[in-house]
């Protein structure tokens, strides 16, 4: 195996880490390939024994982490509940943040955030590395390439093992819901994917069985019009088996005017068109979505997670989520 350069930046970048929920192994698992990067601290509740832990210090809290040291980037990865309020400490000291999502469980501290984030000019990234894996990566291209027409129906799937260990999910004062939570990876994928935008969505969610999840929804569906009136739907579970191989099964359908292409783990890419059979697709290298905001907030180079794309993605989960909740149509901003 190939060992990945090492990439250089500019210059020294202090990384602070709050909470190790989620998708923090974005922030760790790149590390390697960063010399001019360091852990420089962390808050958790007791020392981690990893590598790169080990020289970096630990706090109790963010703001003891915060007024203590000086940090370049600050990874959020506490539970939903707790994000907003962390993401606003490191605004009000001007720290670029690399945040878990969502940003905030509710629209009122999603629109704090976005202010915070003005207001400081600070950069903001967010860990949806599935927008970085190679089989999206491919069918971005597909859709850009124009073989197959303009995109009219999309369907997303997220089926995950329930988890049931996983505590603070089963909170509600702590868990979003399975549709900002879950949902939002397939929803940015839809979204980047096709090129397309949402105006309006209609959502179910509820828990069947499984008393143990507590408030999980662990059954979730979005039915969202798209700006050329196509439907896109987007399936959401806690219900794979856990004696399935892996914890996730994702699934993307695209079916446009000339032809379909879709992912799912058991085929990987697939296209065909009005004028092809049908085909697996070479897929492009994998990105690392740690490594692209690193490059640009630090050097200059375009990132494949634009902040619009950042607040589009949790703006369009918390409409969702409304939409279950209330039982109406929710119609979404541009």
């Amino acid at each position: 195996m190939m060992v990945p350069p090492a990439l250089r930046l500019p210059r020294k970048v202090r990384v602070g880490i709050i909470g190790m929920e989620g998708h923090v192994d974005q922030v760790i698992r790149p590390l390697p390939e960063l010399p001019d990067v360091e852990l420089a601290a962390y808050v958790h509740n007791k020392d981690l024994d990893r590598p790169f832990f080990k020289n970096a210090k630990r706090f109790s809290t963010a703001k003891e982490m915060l007024d203590s040291e000086k940090l370049d980037v600050v990874a959020v990865a506490t539970d939903d509940g707790a994000r907003a309020a962390a993401i606003l400490e490191c605004a009000s000291r001007k720290v670029n943040v690399f945040a878990e999502k969502p940003l905030a469980t509710t629209k009122a501290d999603l629109a704090k955030v976005k202010q915070a984030v003005a207001k400081n000019g600070i950069q903001l990234g967010m860990m949806l590395e599935l927008r970085f894996a190679p089989h999206f990566l491919a069918l971005r291209e597909i859709v850009q390439s124009g073989q197959i027409g303009e995109v009219a129906q999309i369907q997303g799937q997220k089926s995950y093992k329930p988890g049931v260990s996983s505590g603070w999910r089963n909170k509600r004062e702590s868990y979003s819901g399975t549709i900002p939570w879950v949902g939002i990876h397939m929803a940015d994928l839809m979204l980047y994917t096709s090129g397309r935008r949402f105006v309006e969505c209609a959502s179910f969610q509820t828990r069947i069985g499984w008393p143990e999840l507590g408030v999980r929804e662990n059954s979730a569906a979005v039915l969202f019009q798209m700006d050329n009136g196509g439907a896109a739907t987007l399936s959401m579970d806690y219900l794979r088996p856990d004696t399935a191989e892996v914890h996730d099964d994702d699934r993307l359908r695209l079916a446009g005017t000339k032809g379909v292409a879709e992912y799912m783990r058991a085929t990987g890419v697939t296209l065909m068109t009005t004028t092809e059979k049908p085909r697996v697709m070479t897929l492009p290298p994998k990105k690392e979505i740690f490594i692209d905001f690193l490059e640009h907030v630090y050097a200059g180079k375009l990132t494949l997670l634009p902040i619009e794309d950042i607040w589009r993605a949790n703006d369009v989960v918390l409409a969702a989520r409304d939409a279950a909740n209330t039982g109406k149509v929710v119609k979404l901003g541009a």
